[in-house]
This record gives structure tokens, C-alpha cells and sequence, in this order.
């Protein structure tokens, strides 16, 4: 594997003579590890599952925030969304503090040309200088995902010259789940052969129907990507390339997406290398991981003061993590409610701890799915209340959004009984407090100040009375740049 950092002399190699790898960046929107090569029994991902076959599956990985902007920044940017602002999704304006170094910047100033294929979704979009841009409503779409048409893109993209860095974000498997598009998958599941996660816990009819179309959406990208790998190898270039695959955080169900609990955060992740090594690796990995090991892979220097570590460091070395880390902090799905419940949450081998930052009443995350009000693809409230007794209380948990929870990830992996007051857990719990807290401090998490919290709420119930008068697109910009980060425009 590559450890050496690039000196002067061409830009399209490294130190000495050997050439940058180009690299090869897919994104599946609102997946997590529903796929076949993770154990999943429903999953039909033969293409993934022989990817992940030819080189690194990282059984454990994690974003940093369960939503697509603030999560693509991070894999973009090497922070945490309380790190570099974009706190909530571009759609409703929230934004990144600054133009941050970025993984196209910094791998195009060493000579790479940059692509981007579907959406970036974080703002604001010239801290991201790619020099080719493919994201045509036609073919790459919520309402249209034609992943023959992309994969031809992506292609006429590749023989453009070396080395390359060409990101591509497929819109499977997100909202509405398509049981079929241009054709794909030619043979769609049905809901007899479909169930919801076990996260979810509830199996009705209409769930499991919601569920199939979900998987017939991963089965898309997995063809989709495959559809890449031909084009690469038909291009010439898959002995050349660095490939990654991941999801950008977990699906859209409740107890998912939009919240802390293992279903939202944490994705399949593959990386393989054209001469690297091969298998399965065990250790806690964050996305912020990802840069460094791009960066490492390319020869380029990394900036300072990043908090993650290069996945080229064995997994046994002095650098693996203990603790992974993620947050959730808000977003306004139009025309609301707001979603706004800061939480942080931490969790090591076996113990998972999650921390609210705001009381209110409801947490409103759960509200935005079991009211169905926007949403149809979580459980209602009959569903629930149908439910064994054990499932009824995880959602009763998340309603109340108890200031601490804390998760037995080893006996309770869809996380359903809260540990957090029983005393004989109170050591776990202190200590994964102990830890939550230091990396806020060493992370410089603004919501540490109690005052600037209460300004963030003062400002998004603000927003919230605007949007509700004068609508969505004659709202100001957030002001929270200047009061959480000392930015002004």
C-alpha cells in the first residue's frame, strides 16, 4: 500500500516515478448495509458483493450525521458537520462556514482532473472544483435513475487523460423508492419477499411493500454500479484505479435516517486497491476517514488538524480508533416542521451512547415520520401500537428523546433497551460521557456554549414563523455562521 507523500516534478505522478492511481468515488444515496455482502438475506447485490470480494470490506463504518449534506461534507471536507457548518441540507440553506480544502481542490492542484456525476448537495459549490459536472434531471434523478446513461457518462469521463478523480452519486437508493426504473431491476422484488431492518421491528403488509421497493432501489445501484466497473475495464483503466464505494448514510425508515441510532449511521463501505490487499476489517471507521486515505493513495499532503485516519494504517495499528463519533443538529423539511434536536453520540466495540442536547417535549424526528404528514415509508401509530411490547417502547424512547440513552450494542443491536439509568451500567455510561465530551472540546463543537444553543433555537423557530408567512423562498439566509463561528459574510 501507498504510505509516501508527493515532492515536486510532474503533477500527474508521485514521489519518484510511479503515477497517481486514479480514483473511482460511488456514492449510494440513503443506503446503509443492506447488501448482500454484509449478511443482508433480502439484498440482490451481486456486483457490490464481488467488489468487496476483490479487495476491503470495513465491516463498521460510520457517517458523521445521518442526512446528505451535512454527511457529504464530512467525506468531502475530512470534519464534522459542527466543524465545518453545514449543519443542516443545502436545500434549506445551511451551509458550510467557509471553503474548506476539499478532496477535488486539493487532488486537482496535484494534477488530477476532476468529475462530478449526479449531485454535490453541499454549499457553497465553489469550494468543490470539479472540472466536469454530469447531473442531468433526465437520467440521473429521484423520479428517473437511468444507470446505463450514466455509466456511458462516466466513461467518456475516464479517457479524458490521467490521473482522474471522478466522484459519482447515484440517486438509489433514496426516496421515492422506484420499484423499477428504465428497465431496472428487470425482475423486482415483491412485499413476500421483502421485510423492513430489524431496527424498524414492525413487518405489516404496507411495510413490507415499502421495503421491497427500498430493495429494489439498492438492486438498481448495485447494477448501476457494476455498469461503472465494465466501463472502467472496458476503458483499460481497473488496473489503474482506486475504487470506493459507500453509502452516504442509512435508509429512509424510521429509527434510520435524520436520527443517532446505527440504522441511520452506519454504511457499507468497500475500497479496492489495483495491487492492494484483500478481506474484511473489523475496526471502527468514521468518513472522515476517507480524505486521508485519498490523500495518502494520491501522494498528496493532507491539510492540517483533520480528525481522521488513513485507512491505509493496518488495522491493527497504533491508530485505530476506539471511538466513533456523529451528531445530528437539524434541517427544515418544507413546509416543516422543524427538525431541529442537537444530539451527539459515541460508541466503542460493544457500547453505544447518545446524548440530547435540547429538551422539547417530542423529538420532532419521530413526529416527521409516524405522523406521515410528509412521509409514508415509516411505521403509523396503529402499526406501532400493534407491535410487540419490547418494539413499542424503542419508539416511546425516541418520542420522548431521553436526554441519555445508552445501547448494548452486543445484546441489543437494534438498540431498544435504554441502559442509560441502571446503575450497573453507570460506568459505561460515565465513560462514554467522558469521551463525548473531550472530542466536542477537541472537535470545538459550538453547541458546548449553552447561549449559543438557545440562539439556535431562537433562530430556527424564527425561520419557521417566516417560512410559515412568507414562504421558503423569501427567507434570509441563517445567521448562524456569526454567532456559532465568529463568520460574517
Amino acid at each position: 500500500m501507498v504510505a509516501t507523500m508527493t515532492g515536486a516534478g510532474d503533477p500527474g505522478r508521485g514521489a519518484g516515478s510511479q503515477p497517481r492511481p486514479n480514483i473511482l468515488l460511488i456514492v449510494g444515496e440513503d443506503v446503509g448495509p443492506q447488501i448482500g455482502c454484509y449478511g443482508d438475506p433480502v439484498a440482490r447485490t451481486p456486483r457490490i458483493d464481488r467488489l468487496a470480494a476483490e479487495g476491503v470490506r470495513f465491516e463498521r463504518a460510520f457517517v458523521t450525521q445521518s442526512v446528505c449534506s451535512p454527511s457529504r461534507a464530512s467525506l468531502l471536507t475530512g470534519l464534522y458537520p459542527h466543524q465545518h457548518g453545514q449543519i443542516g441540507l443545502a436545500t434549506h440553506q445551511f451551509r458550510m462556514i467557509r471553503r474548506w480544502p476539499t478532496m477535488p481542490a486539493l487532488l486537482k492542484a496535484a494534477g488530477y482532473r476532476a468529475g462530478r456525476l449526479g449531485k454535490l448537495h453541499v454549499h457553497p459549490e465553489d469550494a468543490f472544483p470539479f472540472d466536469f459536472v454530469w447531473d442531468d434531471p433526465k437520467y440521473i434523478n429521484f423520479r428517473s435513475r437511468d444507470v446505463h446513461t450514466t455509466a456511458v457518462v462516466a466513461r467518456q469521463f475516464m479517457e479524458g487523460g490521467g490521473p482522474f478523480f471522478l466522484m459519482v452519486n447515484f440517486a438509489d437508493a433514496h426516496t421515492p423508492f422506484l420499484r423499477q426504473s428504465h428497465g431496472v431491476p428487470a425482475v423486482p422484488l415483491t412485499a413476500a419477499e421483502a421485510n423492513m431492518p430489524p431496527t424498524v421491528g414492525i413487518g405489516t403488509e404496507r411495510l413490507r411493500t415499502i421495503a421491497a421497493n427500498y430493495y429494489n432501489s439498492v438492486e438498481r445501484l448495485d447494477t448501476g454500479v457494476g455498469l461503472l466497473l465494465d466501463e472502467l475495464e472496458r476503458a483499460g483503466l481497473a488496473g489503474d484505479t482506486v475504487v470506493i464505494f459507500l453509502g452516504d448514510h442509512g435508509p429512509q425508515f424510521s429509527r434510520g435516517k435524520t436520527t443517532c441510532y446505527e440504522l441511520g449511521l452506519q454504511v457499507p463501505l468497500v475500497l479496492k486497491w489495483p495491487r492492494g490487499e484483500r478481506g474484511v476489517r473489523r475496526e471502527l471507521v468514521s468518513i472522515v476517514d476517507l480524505l486521508p486515505t485519498v490523500l495518502e493513495l494520491a501522494r498528496v499532503p493532507r491539510p492540517e488538524n483533520l480528525p481522521g485516519i488513513s485507512l491505509l494504517v493496518p488495522a491493527e495499528g497504533t491508530e485505530a480508533r476506539r471511538y466513533v463519533f456523529a451528531e445530528w443538529n437539524t434541517s427544515h423539511p418544507f413546509p416543516g416542521p422543524s427538525l431541529l434536536f442537537p444530539q451527539r453520540s459515541v460508541r466503542d466495540d460493544r457500547f453505544k451512547l447518545i446524548l440530547s442536547l435540547l429538551s422539547r417535549p417530542r423529538n420532532p424526528i419521530e413526529e416527521y415520520y409516524t405522523s406521515q404528514a410528509l412521509l409514508d415509508v415509516g411505521p403509523s401509530q396503529a402499526e406501532i401500537d400493534a407491535a410487540p411490547p419490547g418494539v413499542a417502547v424503542a419508539y416511546a424512547t425516541w418520542r420522548k428523546g431521553a436526554p441519555v440513552e445508552l445501547y448494548d450494542l452486543q445484546a441489543d443491536p437494534a438498540e431498544r433497551v435504554n441502559l442509560a439509568d441502571r446503575p450497573e451500567y453507570a460506568g459505561e455510561r460515565d465513560r462514554l460521557l467522558a469521551a463525548l465530551q473531550q472530542w466536542r472540546q477537541a472537535t470545538g463543537d459550538p453547541l458546548l456554549d449553552p447561549a449559543k444553543l438557545a440562539q439556535l433555537a431562537a433562530e430556527d423557530a424564527e425561520r419557521i414563523t417566516l417560512i410559515k408567512r412568507d414562504g421558503a423562498k423569501n427567507v434570509p439566509p441563517w445567521r448562524y455562521p456569526g454567532y456559532l463561528y465568529g463568520i460574517s459574510d
